[in-house]
């Protein structure tokens, strides 16, 4: 089993409702949910949007890294998001991969640690919740160590 931190954001349509059942799939399909963050109200970042909804969590799952992108991909389809674009815009459910325990990953589809996560407030405020002392697999820095970097 391996531990993973999950993001999961959302500023289209009934967030509270999508995360829900974000939560709920995420359960189902890809395993159990050991810890969730407070959710917080943020700013979109790199373009103009309603605010976001989002929260970190974190998850015990047998999945490899390329399962659980194709997993994670499934669930924000089925919860609304239509994948037609590179650039950044409004969505029902976006859910990103920030650490994998400590495995370092770069592939073409799948970065992880999440490349942005060190100026991502809205990641790193509920990932310091549940993931304070984690150590960042490249970086060398923990969680909070990022936060007051940030």
């Amino acid at each position: 089993m391996s531990k993973i931190y999950l993001s999961i954001g959302s500023n289209k349509g009934n967030r509270y409702s999508q995360i829900k059942e974000a939560l709920k799939l995420i359960r189902e399909e890809i395993g159990e949910i050991t810890s969730i963050s407070k959710i917080y109200e943020t700013k979109s970042w790199g373009f103009e949007s309603e605010k976001f909804l989002n929260l970190c969590i974190a998850i015990k799952s047998e999945l490899s890294p390329d399962k659980l992108l194709f997993s994670i991909n499934n669930i924000e389809e089925k919860i609304g998001r239509k994948r037609d674009s590179k650039i950044m815009k409004s969505r029902e459910m976006d859910i990103d991969i920030i650490f994998y325990s400590n495995k370092i990953v770069n592939q073409k589809e799948l970065i992880i640690p999440h490349p942005k996560l060190q100026l991502r407030n809205f990641v790193l405020v509920p990932l310091s919740e549940i993931a304070n002392d984690f150590v960042h697999p490249i970086l060398l820095k923990s969680v909070k160590e990022l936060l007051e970097c940030s």
